[in-house]
């Protein structure tokens, strides 16, 4: 393992390097876009490919990347703060305070904010990542959780964990403008959308995603899954939705058109999940292991099992759509 102490007010970076019993001589060929794990109980944020860890705060949970790459975002739900990272060296470039318990935080497309759903306080913040501060908030209902923009910038939906549904705001006034109800769902945990937008992809806490019609506001069809909550990842060739569930050893693989499921063991507790932007692997941040696994998804087999640091929790993956 070796170490790096940056100078004064870079984070504390660290390569890390594991036997080759668990990473392939393919990692490079795997990781075919930068991709950030968060590590909930190490405090740190891991950058692949490379093997970088930049030190945070206590309990990075959620994580988000600027479009340009240049920035990288990180929520610590214990200190009621989001941490800001230069993308390419991980240096910390500011700790920035929001509401209560922040969870899921996303970028909007222009790159200007980014959104932060504060579970504990019922609300979004919204940071100018240029100003690097917070210039409004959005009162919504209770418990919101994760944010999702469409590609036009012009609206955000959030899972309101509470159970009253997603919350749709207008990002140009930064107001709620209206809910879907999720009947069938046990707390709107996770989102994410469909490669054409009209349709969300929604994981509940328990064992549920839900397949919501943005148009209508209509439910077609409650898909069973594995157990507890996770994050769900629509690929972006529209040919799988990705779900994980930290109760289970599994992670679920649901083909869009026929609703139909294959399960897929990846190690106990996965719970981030993202796929690259070629739809080709699947990077799966396995909790109760402390592991990133990779997966083929054109053999739908693990590939790699990476050692990391304590508690992998959320994937985020530098999109290039």
């Amino acid at each position: 393992m070796r170490f790096t102490l940056a100078a004064a007010g870079l984070a504390f970076i660290y390569s890390i390097q594991a036997s080759a019993s668990d990473i392939s001589p393919d990692e490079t060929l795997h990781f075919t876009d930068p991709v950030f794990v968060t590590m909930k109980k190490s405090g740190t944020v891991e950058r692949f490919p490379g093997r970088h860890a930049w030190s945070g705060g206590p309990n990075m949970l959620y994580d988000a990347i600027s479009p340009d790459g240049k920035l990288v975002l990180a929520t610590s739900p214990s200190t009621d703060s989001v941490y800001l990272f230069d993308g390419s060296t991980g240096q910390r470039l500011a700790i920035i305070s929001v509401g209560k318990a922040p969870k899921g935080v996303q970028c909007s497309p222009n790159g200007r904010y980014a959104y932060v759903a504060n579970q504990g306080s019922a609300s979004i913040s919204v940071i100018d990542l240029k100003a690097q501060k917070v210039v409004d908030t959005i009162e919504v209902e209770e418990a919101p959780h994760n944010v999702r923009f469409t590609s036009n910038g012009q609206r955000a939906y959030v899972t309101l964990q509470g159970g009253a549904g997603i919350g749709i705001i207008d990002t140009a006034t930064h107001q709620q403008i209206g809910i879907i109800p999720t009947p069938g769902l046990s707390g709107p945990h996770n989102i994410d959308l469909s490669p054409d937008e009209k349709t969300a992809y929604v994981r509940d806490f328990v064992h549920h995603v839900a397949v919501v019609d943005l148009d209508s506001h209509e439910i077609e069809k409650i898909i069973k899954v594995g157990s507890g909550h996770g994050g769900i990842d629509a690929s972006a060739d529209g040919r799988f939705i990705a779900t994980s569930a930290i109760a289970s050893d599994t992670i679920s693989i649901i083909d869009p058109h026929t609703f139909a499921v294959k399960q897929i063991k990846v190690g106990k507790g996965p719970h981030g999940i993202r796929a690259s932007n070629d739809s080709r692997w699947l990077y799966v941040a396995v909790a109760g292991e402390d592991r990133v696994v990779v997966v083929d998804m054109q053999s739908m087999e693990m590939v790699e099992r990476i050692p990391v640091g304590s508690f992998p929790f959320w994937v985020e993956v530098q999109r290039s759509r």
